[in-house]
């Protein structure tokens, strides 16, 4: 079987639209920049496309310098790099894990509150963050796969920022065609590939083959599937327009739904050599199966 990266995606703002890349830098955290921003209420509670779609229309654009945001019909808005650092640490927990963000002040929180119509503020990963990819499944993976477990361990490899529960989400294409013609087939629109919020999409598999993955090779570069990811109403939400629908989620709850719900992609952790490791679009992965 000859498989191999199809595309590559980031988030910046956890839940607001996402960037295609041909080549990008991959750390144990995940590819360069994923969520490395939220969007907390006046509670605290972060802020997704769940409860906020129209989220997905906020372009972010990181820079050097900082980070730009775009949204329809306001103004572009520039954050500075540089700045998380000098914050105190502003506790904030995402789905059960606790982790420290950093205000990034009154301009860019009334941004975003004006385009949203909802009081909010905006969070980037504090440097002293210490959130751990979730060690149960880490852990579980190790036990199963003792012959790789050590490149995995030990658990405090794994920190990441604000993603729901994991570094890495990989989709397969072959997946996502499949439920494109189901879609297709009941006369519904086919589904873009953005609305599932991977971070690396396989080509060359089977569909669904990602159900059965342990493990997945890119050169020196392995990664370790450690749960599968049960999805959410997120992929309901059109990311042109931010208008919520009952396709996809409706399909694809009537095939892949399972004791840990309804299934699309799985979610990883990685293991990387020495030195600076970049991934692109084209690389040849080989895939380990748990038959």
């Amino acid at each position: 079987m000859s498989a191999s990266i199809h595309s590559l995606y980031t988030y910046p703002v956890k839940s607001c639209a996402g960037v295609r890349h041909d080549h990008i830098a991959i750390t144990h955290a995940g590819l360069a920049g994923d969520r490395q921003w939220m969007l907390v209420d006046d509670t605290g509670t972060f802020m997704t496309q769940r409860q906020h779609p129209r989220m997905v229309l906020i372009q972010p654009q990181p820079q050097a310098d900082g980070l730009w945001l775009k949204a329809p019909d306001m103004p572009d808005c520039f954050v500075a790099a540089g700045t998380a650092g000098d914050a105190p640490p502003v506790p904030v927990t995402v789905w059960g894990t606790a982790t420290q963000g950093a205000d990034q002040g009154d301009d860019v929180a009334r941004w975003l509150s004006t385009f949203l119509g909802v009081s909010c503020r905006l969070l980037q990963v504090h440097p002293q963050a210490h959130r751990l990819a979730s060690p149960a499944h880490v852990q579980g993976w190790a036990d199963k796969h003792p012959e790789d477990a050590a490149a995995f361990l030990p658990l405090t490899h794994h920190q990441f920022g604000f993603a729901d529960g994991f570094p890495f989400l990989v989709c397969n294409q072959a997946s996502l065609d499949e439920l494109n013609q189901r879609l297709q087939a009941d006369g519904h629109l086919p589904a873009e590939m953005i609305r599932f919020r991977p971070n690396i999409v396989l080509q060359g598999l089977e569909p669904y083959d990602e159900d059965h993955l342990a493990s997945l090779r890119v050169g020196d570069i392995q990664f370790a599937f450690v749960k599968a990811c049960a999805r959410c109403p997120i992929p309901n939400v059109d990311p042109h327009t931010g208008q919520t629908a009952a396709q996809p989620g409706q399909t694809l709850a009537r095939h892949r739904q399972f004791e840990q719900g309804v299934l699309f992609g799985v979610n990883a952790v990685v293991a990387l050599p020495e030195g600076a490791q970049r991934l692109q679009t084209g690389m040849a992965v080989e895939a380990e199966f748990d038959f």
